[in-house]
């Protein structure tokens, strides 16, 4: 017996040397979680129990565990470089099957795929609408499109503007003209965008006709917004609206003359006005000429509301508006929630996807596999799939790898420990031998 209780010593203190061995080895493996040997004792029993005098039959493995603890997040400065911290697993599929990992080292294929670093596998998550809404629930292939964004033409223009109300009022027998600065305040330039990308300038003139009224003639590349696909109308005069401030610099109210047609090219809709018709052109030699694009069909909206008539320089906060030219993808970016953003040469950015995350009941229940990943089983539960930073799941850190978990420091100490203890079970050996040659001898 004494034999067999050896035996397992040797053979439990040989898979310590195993795991930690294994440890030590993957002290350089991304996403690596170390492993731990636990044993139990061995008695011998009858339906009736061991009894008081039972001696010990040994020692068994019981289970390798592994340990998934935080492992460092250090920088590499690729963006497809990903640690997660906090709790959590990439979702990779392979051909139907889906494996999970700690090891964020992805690449993209010919195909615009993020894979794992062999290409084998392809990390999930949740696409995109047409609008670049998240489509949450229903894993997918995550895909890095690099095709251009396409242009949008502008719908809306808005700014904060405040107009000095010590401005001397413009001569009422000049006629305005804006090629002449006498016959207007200030002038404002918003850049603007046509149904294909091209870009026009929108330029406000403010003309102080009285105390607190204020007229804004509004032209796109110089010609009335009103002229149509005509050139011969580009002297047609600017349309202009009329501002009225109260005694304390607010704005009253915004009114645009109604003539005939009945549907003006500018009219006023509250405290905006509203460019309805406008016809996209260039303007070669002085010649205006359509350039066969259009602008927003439900008109463009120019917000006046935050208007105001004070004492101090008359200025214009930088302007926002809605319209972009056509986009080459230029950089891409990942959040702290896992959503990939694709940032365009038009200065747009747009969400392509965002990474998924599984989670499990008893992560130490995974069936390792290789290559840093996991398989689902039975101990492990079904997974939980979600967005980072959703509940437990811990954030992305991208342009960072999680390095191995493993202590080399107390690796080391449990070799010299593993490597006593199979020196002592060998003495045990060694020693039960003797006694069975002094046995021998004797007889």
């Amino acid at each position: 017996m004494s034999f067999n209780i050896g035996l397992s010593g040797l053979y439990a203190a040989n898979k310590q040397l195993d795991v930690t061995g294994n440890n030590i080895a993957n002290v350089a493996t991304t996403g690596f979680k170390s492993s731990r040997a636990e044993f139990q004792d061995v008695y011998s029993a009858s339906k009736l129990g061991t009894g008081s005098k039972a001696v010990g039959s040994g020692v068994r493995l019981a289970n390798v565990a592994q340990q998934f603890t935080q492992g460092d997040i250090n920088n590499t400065g690729n963006v497809l470089d990903m640690g997660i911290n906090g709790s959590g697993f990439f979702v990779l599929n392979n051909s139907g099957s889906l494996s999970y990992t700690r090891a964020g080292t992805f690449k993209v294929d010919k195909e615009g795929y993020v894979t794992n670093t062999d290409g084998s596998s392809r990390l999930q998550g949740y696409g995109v609408d047409a609008n670049g809404k998240i489509q949450n629930g229903v894993l997918t292939d995550l895909r890095i499109d690099t095709s251009s964004l396409a242009p949008k033409t502008t719908t809306t223009v808005s700014s904060t503007i405040n107009l000095n109300s010590t401005e001397p009022v413009i001569d009422p027998t000049l006629t305005f003209d804006p090629t002449k600065t006498a016959t207007f305040t200030k002038q404002f330039s918003t850049p603007i965008f046509d149904s294909q990308g091209n870009q026009h300038t929108m330029d406000q003139f403010m003309v102080k006709t009285d105390a607190n009224i204020w007229k804004t003639y509004t032209l796109i590349d110089g010609r009335n917004p009103a002229d149509g696909s005509d050139p011969a109308k580009a002297a047609t005069p600017a349309i202009p609206s009329t501002m009225t401030f109260d005694t304390n610099g607010k704005l009253v109210s915004v009114s645009t003359p109604v003539t005939p047609p009945t549907n003006p090219p500018i009219e006023t809709i509250g405290n905006d006005l509203k460019i309805a018709g406008w016809v996209p052109g260039t303007v070669t030699d002085g010649v205006w000429k359509a350039n066969g694009a259009d602008g927003n069909p439900g008109g463009m909206t120019i917000s006046m509301g935050n208007t105001t008539q004070f004492n101090a320089d008359t200025a214009r906060s930088i302007p926002a508006q809605d319209g972009y030219a056509t986009g080459q993808i230029t950089s891409l970016t990942i959040d702290g929630s896992g959503v990939l953003l694709a940032n365009f040469s038009n200065y747009q950015t747009k969400a392509i996807g965002q990474i998924s995350l599984a989670s499990f009941t008893n992560e130490q229940g995974l069936q390792p596999v290789g290559g840093s990943s996991w398989k689902e089983s039975y101990a492990s539960g079904i997974p939980g799939f979600d967005a980072p930073q959703s509940g437990t799941l811990g954030m992305i850190e991208s342009n960072a790898l999680e390095e191995s978990n493993v202590n080399l420091t107390n690796e080391l100490v449990d070799l010299i420990k593993g490597q006593s203890n199979y020196q002592a079970n060998a003495k045990t050996i060694s020693t039960q031998s003797t006694i069975m040659q002094t046995i021998i001898q004797m007889a």
